[in-house]
């Protein structure tokens, strides 16, 4: 984990280019429309911002265990630790950046949302789903020659049932529905998260030494 933090802060112009992407398309996106009073055109474009810059920030989460550092960092240490502290880093990092998208589109295009709190749970479960999904298909990318490519036509996929579930739960907290009716999408958003971390933990051994 020391060496994720260690390494996003040397290399200061990658993570500061996701933020200037999420800043500047939310810009775009009040320059066209200035205030968004609707709530589904709001929330869409709140998680397709989000989701590419989600795949962004994790696309190349292995880049640096790539060639000949891979056999160093074989030797070093066991694949669930390096997979955990990927997971862990990189969701941080997807909270972080849901977080600053959320603020800017609050500041330039208004929040039409009834309740902020659930849907700051959402926030946190999607980007917790998005970086177990970008993160281990990136380590599957790694093993190939087209790692940013292969990354995010596999990930898509995956995604969908997450980005779709997130949506979902958006729109209910939004319109004002009760506890009992979102109550049942964050449950499945939690559930999606285990599923994929335990996937992780188990698959990625395997992976690591092929």
């Amino acid at each position: 984990m020391q060496k994720e933090i260690r390494t996003e802060l040397r290399q200061k112009s990658a993570i500061n280019g996701i933020f200037l992407y999420v800043i500047s398309t939310v810009f775009i996106a009040f320059l066209v429309f200035n205030q968004l009073e609707d709530l589904t055109t709001w929330i869409a474009l709140f998680w397709i911002i989000l989701l590419f810059a989600s795949t962004n920030a994790s696309i190349n989460s292995f880049r640096a265990e790539s060639g000949s550092q891979f056999f160093y960092y074989y030797q070093l240490c066991s694949p669930q630790s390096i997979i955990l502290s990927k997971l862990l880093f990189n969701g941080l990092l997807l909270v972080l950046i849901g977080l600053i998208n959320w603020l800017f589109f609050s500041l330039l295009l208004g929040n039409p949302l009834e309740n902020n709190l659930p849907f700051l749970a959402v926030l946190v479960l999607a980007s917790l789903g998005f970086s177990g999904v970008l993160t281990l298909v990136s380590g599957i990318a790694a093993k190939t020659n087209n790692n940013s490519t292969l990354t995010a036509i596999l990930a898509f996929p995956i995604l969908l049932p997450m980005l779709l579930t997130a949506i979902k739960a958006s729109v209910l907290i939004g319109l004002g529905f009760g506890s009992d009716e979102w109550q049942l999408y964050l449950g499945m958003m939690g559930l999606i998260n285990l599923v994929i971390i335990a996937l992780a933990y188990v698959l990625f051994p395997y992976l690591w030494r092929s």
